[in-house]
């Protein structure tokens, strides 16, 4: 196909992010365009970083704080509040000085998670970690349970063999009442193992909130668009809910992405 016969329309942006043949070299061989899809999902990251209304509450959550690690950074300075749930919350705890027994621990990121919490107090932007979390005597959906103080973990009926799975319901409290003074929220991440009924409350939780508040509210990652939905929710109850995954998580971390800066050529 040359530009005399043909034209290039994006319409995954799931895929932006990579500079693949299907996504980049095309476009550079053709009249390119966005598709309706990746339009809307711009204008809305845009409203994430740019045009951003006032309070800007971002959710993280997720098994690991590396995987975030990016972002975090890129937030620090831009959003008001930062909630910090799943399984990323016990780096940060840990990075607070507390044990949380056999939680899932990225110990090498320690320091870099102790270096945000001090960057971002100085920068004007709150680390809000779960004062409460549920603790299980192990990964299973039937798993006997207890809910404790974040700062108390291995003080549960199972000592250090206990394991985080889900904030508990004095953070989810307080993780909702942030959500619905706000007038901007992203959310990326699930607050715990929501595939299991009894630890699932935190992330239902966090899916009510942004339904009740009257700010913008985007939903953001597999994760939590599946969350939402295994919970009952629906996709109408919230601003958005992207499809975007890892390309969303890169345009907020400041990438370029080039699916999107050959089509802005």
């Amino acid at each position: 196909m040359t530009g005399d016969n043909g034209a290039y329309v994006d319409d995954a942006f799931g895929a932006v992010h990579r500079k693949h043949a299907s996504v980049y070299d095309v476009a550079t061989r053709l009249p390119s365009y966005q598709g309706d899809l990746v339009h809307t999902e711009v204008e809305v990251l845009q409203k994430l970083t740019a045009d951003t209304q006032r309070p800007y509450v971002v959710v993280l959550g997720g098994s690991k704080v590396s995987d975030k690690l990016a972002v975090i950074n890129n937030l620090i300075g831009k959003a008001d509040t930062i909630l910090v749930g799943g399984g990323m919350l016990f780096t940060f705890l840990a990075a607070q000085g507390h044990k949380v027994a056999a939680s899932l621990l990225e110990a090498d990121q320690i320091p870099v998670v102790q270096d945000y919490l001090k960057r971002a107090a100085d920068a004007g932007t709150e680390f809000v970690v779960p004062t409460d979390v549920v603790v299980a005597e192990k990964f299973a959906a039937d798993a006997a349970h207890e809910t404790v103080a974040a700062d108390a973990i291995e003080g549960s009926s199972f000592g250090a063999q206990g394991i985080g799975l889900d904030i508990g319901p004095d953070a989810a409290a307080a993780f909702a009442e942030r959500i619905k003074g706000a007038r901007t929220v992203f959310w990326n991440g699930p607050m715990g193992v929501f595939e299991f009924e009894a630890f699932s409350a935190g992330t239902r939780a966090i899916a009510q909130a942004l339904t009740e508040t009257d700010g913008f509210t985007v939903v953001g990652g597999g994760d939590s668009a599946a969350a939402v939905r295994t919970l009952g929710f629906k996709d109408d109850q919230f601003g958005h809910i992207s499809t975007g995954g890892g390309a969303s998580l890169e345009y907020l971390e400041g990438k370029e992405l080039p699916g999107l800066s050959v089509l802005d050529r």
